[in-house]
């Protein structure tokens, strides 16, 4: 699995305000891998190594993370550049505009679903795991004073200080044990994710700054939404159902905009149990013939 975790070519992308370092691995139509929270590119390698069969798997680092660098200084990030960032992304891979899927967890979730509402035409399916969108809670403010309250503990203590708060405000302590069993053990990382894993933790204080608070605020265009909602596909945690941050998505099924589909593990599951995790996404991503075929 080393070996087929490193990328068969790599690239930069220039875009306005910034330059996206982005990876390619195998052949066949374009999956778009999109890392939420702090990730970078790295955060799919085992992913993208299992799907390379039957796609052409390319994963990148978000503008102002890790090797994609910002023309200025950071400054708060919006979902509608970088929803245009990954569509310049798939206009450079998918040429021919043959079908397309992408995949967003978490943040990222949030700017597949706005993707899917501006360019329907381009995407064949789009998989949102977990978009933490605080305005479709139930209880809209809780989630508001929640993500600003990691960002100020952030701003006051620190790294360190904002991960305990969101750990402690996520969870809801009423709800039974998950079915699946809690959070699972991540695989042994190997050098390479262990570097990965390195620059992500670098990342956190800019997705802590300038993404958490504008991304989980971000209201979504329901009716466009809905007039793509037979290429959405919403994921939820086995472990994290009751969570705050898998809420939202649920909502969004039940208005019919989406199907939903329990994935393995929790928030994280593309981490925790990243075999399982690919094999479920495999079964939401059908492989689309191209035209012609």
């Amino acid at each position: 699995m080393a070996d087929r975790m490193l990328p068969e070519r790599t690239g930069q992308l220039k875009v306005p305000g910034a330059t996206l370092y982005y990876e390619v691995r195998g052949q066949g139509p374009l999956l778009l891998l999109m890392p939420g929270g702090s990730g970078d590119a790295g955060l799919y390698d085992r992913m993208a190594a299992r799907l390379a069969d039957s796609w052409t798997v390319a994963a990148f680092d978000p503008r102002g993370y890790s090797r994609s660098v910002l023309d200025g200084a950071p400054e708060e990030q919006r979902v509608a550049v970088q929803s245009e960032d990954a569509h310049r992304l798939i206009e450079l891979l998918s040429p021919d505009g043959g079908p397309v899927a992408v995949f967003g967890s978490s943040s990222s979730a949030i700017v597949a679903l706005d993707l899917l509402s501006r360019h329907p035409e381009r995407l064949h399916r789009v998989v949102a795991h977990e978009p933490p969108l605080v305005e479709l809670l139930p209880d809209p403010e809780r989630g508001r004073k929640l993500f600003a309250a990691v960002r100020d503990s952030f701003r006051d203590g620190g790294v360190a200080a904002a991960l305990a708060t969101m750990t402690e405000g996520l969870a809801d302590p009423d709800a039974p044990e998950p079915a699946g069993g809690g959070h699972r053990a991540a695989p042994e990382p190997s050098a390479r994710e262990a570097e990965a894993f390195r620059r992500m933790g670098a990342n956190l204080p800019v997705f802590l700054e300038h993404v958490l608070c504008s991304f989980s605020g971000y209201v979504p265009d329901l009716a466009a939404l809905g007039r793509g909602a037979e290429k959405l596909v919403i994921g939820v945690g086995e472990d994290s159902r009751t969570l705050l941050t898998a809420i939202p998505g649920a909502r969004l099924a039940d208005r019919g905009i989406g199907r939903l589909v329990e994935f393995p593990g929790g928030h994280t599951g593309c981490v925790e149990d990243p075999e399982a995790f690919t094999a479920r996404l495999r079964g939401c991503c059908p492989t689309p013939r191209r035209r012609g075929h």
